[in-house]
């Protein structure tokens, strides 16, 4: 299959050309020419498959044309040794609980399948491929720890100081090997920029070779969709869906993570609405609102995940319906909420269901409150443990109320080893040619 870029100034490339480019040469993103369907009967008998098997389909439609089927499989059920269930919360509310990973953040998923694709096609290494990535928090550690040992393969990670939870900061900083950490002074948006930035320098580009490893790489966000299938089999399986609308509800930030949600719905998924649920970093919550799109620089919440001012995924969303506002607003959406929103809802629901949401959760679960009709069912997005955002978490519930799985206290114990950095890009470009 051919990938073309979102501003079409380039020509179409292999999917091989995509994972190892990242970003296409007119700076748009990588998407696929077409999107493989299932035919009706798929959901019929889809709750009789395994979270695997499931996701094994949903590969052979993405990747089934570039990848010999074997390896496809080998990559797909390496990827998923964990699972993802989706936990009853309310009588009308589930969470789809995305942290059971090694560093409990949804991204495992996309960091882990991308990590082994990656690998498939730099089988022949000679020479070091140097992965960038920015992070708000966990991109960066499942990132680094998908690739952690990878040979062939250099991480170098870009965080904005002071501005990532200690737990999410340790997950990146204290592994070594071929994992470098960079403490940016500045925001996110700076280090997404300095990425973007060295990917457009032909100069560099032909000096050393670059890859992203954020949700901009189309081996990073497409096989985020396997999750969505898995839930829609789930509840199916548990027969709470009988004569239900599926409403999705996603807590929002660099938008890769709904982008794979629509492109699931394009391929048959029965999801009735998704649901956008932002923070104070509202740029798309105001397009849904205006038709008007403007990005500006991002503002900190304590859903710093989702602290992002200029989404990049959202020109993948834009592309999949011909920027067609009507179009989006109506497959899309959105809720914002304000800190103090999210701490008020954070203890509400761990009060009244004993359920302990993360602050981003949180956002997920209070739209679909707000949104959810007579005949629907909703789910919700939980994309990282609250032991992550333990400060935050335990301010609002109490003290000592957060336990720190064994995976994180790990992390707790290493050193930190970090490379600081200011914004400009002259700086980075030096740091990556030496």
């Amino acid at each position: 299959m051919k990938y073309y870029s979102t501003n079409k100034n380039t020509p179409e490339v292999s999917l091989k050309e995509a994972v190892v480019k990242g970003l296409a040469a007119d700076n748009g993103l990588f998407m696929p020419e077409r999107i493989g369907k299932f035919e009706p009967e798929f959901f019929e008998t889809i709750d009789q498959l395994s979270f695997q098997e499931i996701a094994f389909e949903v590969a052979l439609r993405f990747f089934g044309e570039d990848v010999e089927h074997e390896h496809l499989k080998e990559i797909v059920y390496d990827t998923l040794q964990f699972d993802c269930p989706v936990v009853k919360v309310t009588d009308k509310i589930y969470s789809l609980e995305l942290f059971h990973g090694p560093t409990l953040a949804f991204k495992d998923v996309g960091a882990r399948f991308m990590a082994r694709l990656l690998n498939y096609f730099l089988e022949k290494k000679e020479q070091l491929v140097n992965v960038l990535v920015a992070t708000s928090g966990d991109t960066g550690s499942a990132v680094a720890n998908g690739f952690l040992g990878v040979e062939g393969i250099h991480v170098h990670v870009l965080y904005p100081k002071g501005k990532v939870s200690k737990i999410q900061e340790a997950q990146f900083t204290t592994l070594g090997q071929n994992i470098t950490a960079l403490e940016v002074e500045g925001t996110f948006d700076d280090c997404q920029h300095l990425v973007k930035t060295a990917f457009l320098d032909k100069e560099l580009n032909e000096k050393v070779i670059l890859t992203s490893a954020n949700s901009i790489n189309v081996a990073r966000f497409l096989p985020q969709a396997f999750y969505y299938f898995n839930a829609y089999a789930r509840l199916k399986e548990s027969g709470v869906l009988e004569g239900k609308e599926l409403v999705v509800s996603v807590p929002s930030g660099n938008f890769g993570n709904l982008t794979a949600g629509l492109i699931a719905a394009e391929m048959g998924l029965p999801v009735k609405q998704f649901i956008a649920a932002n923070n104070a970093n509202d740029v798309v919550f105001e397009y849904l609102e205006t038709g008007k799109y403007n990005p500006r620089p991002s503002v900190e919440t304590i859903a710093n995940a989702m602290d992002v001012g200029a989404p990049s995924n959202f020109a993948r969303i834009l592309d999949l319906y011909d920027h067609s506002h009507q179009l989006i607003s109506e497959k899309i959406k959105g809720f914002r909420y304000s800190d103090e929103t999210i701490r008020k809802v954070l203890l509400e629901v761990y009060h009244e269901t004993s359920y302990l949401c993360d602050p981003h959760g949180a956002c997920g679960y209070q739209s679909l409150v707000e949104y959810l009709g007579g005949d629907q069912l909703g789910v919700f997005l939980e994309t990282a443990h609250p032991a992550k955002f333990t400060e935050t978490v335990e301010d609002v519930i109490g003290k000592g109320k957060v336990e720190l799985p064994d995976k994180l206290a790990a992390f707790m114990k290493g050193e930190k080893q970090s490379i600081k950095l200011n914004k400009h890009y002259e700086d980075f470009r030096n740091y990556l040619l030496e």
